[in-house]
């Protein structure tokens, strides 16, 4: 069996070429401080990660672009899955996707209310509704659809430390987000709020891609029917707890 043949070696956590996704034992060598030499990949000649001599802005700019071979280096070389602070770091994940989650909720209602109605108690009290319902249900959906689109299409029959890694990348591959922290503070139209969403969600179909190595199309509607199922989700039980209002 050829090295590209080998199903394994495809799917198994560690550091990875970015160009082929080829699992490599070590990035580069070091012969003294500032003295390095980048390794090349076993299965396609070239070298493994020349984003290791790159500035993080760069990065993040071909991050932005939906570069696979960003992704790669982001998620395998630099959040390396086999790391043993992996747990910390999906907590910590978990925990800013929340906050996230519910500044977003909270700069919408911003943009509808008028703060004279923002001062009223009720008002406090439905916003903090909102922000749990879209923490807790909201995501509690959006985890639920995940899981069962990864299952089918990847056939992993209920494997959760697999579906750790899936639901991981997607946090990470979220960060825009961070970009609604900003929206807290300076004013900007609500029409804003859908090309974060956007952009989240395409980055999401770009991380899974990396992950699974799944049809883009495949990516892409996974992706697009965990947030459109977790939106129409969040709308529902709003409408019903307005009838106890």
């Amino acid at each position: 069996m050829t090295p590209a043949k080998d199903a394994s070696n495809l799917n198994s956590a560690g550091f990875r070429c970015i160009s082929c996704g080829w699992k490599i034992g070590r990035l580069f060598v070091q012969y003294s401080p500032g003295n390095i030499r980048l390794m090349k990949c076993d299965n396609c000649k070239a070298v493994a990660d020349p984003y290791i001599e790159c500035e993080f802005m760069i990065i993040l700019i071909d991050l932005i672009l939906h570069k696979s071979k960003a992704y790669r280096h982001l998620l395998y070389n630099m959040l390396n899955l086999e790391n043993n602070n992996f747990k910390a770091i999906m907590l910590k994940s978990f925990l800013l996707h929340f906050i996230l989650d519910a500044c977003r909720v909270t700069f919408s209602v911003r943009c509808k209310d008028t703060s004279d109605s923002m001062r009223d108690g009720s008002e406090l009290v439905w916003t903090t509704l909102k922000v749990i319902v879209d923490v807790l249900f909201g995501n509690f959906v959006f985890a639920s659809v995940l899981w069962i689109w990864v299952s089918i299409l990847l056939k992993l029959n209920h494997n959760l430390l697999r579906f750790k890694e899936v639901f991981f990348v997607v946090l990470v591959s979220s960060y825009f987000k961070l970009f609604l922290l900003a929206m807290m503070v300076w004013d900007f139209p609500y029409s804003v709020l859908y090309i974060v969403d956007i952009f989240v969600l395409s980055s999401n179909a770009v991380a899974l891609r990396v992950l699974t190595r799944l049809k883009m199309s495949s990516c892409i509607a996974i992706s697009f029917s965990a947030h459109i199922t977790k939106f129409f989700a969040y709308h529902w039980l709003l409408s019903l707890l307005k009838c106890f209002r």
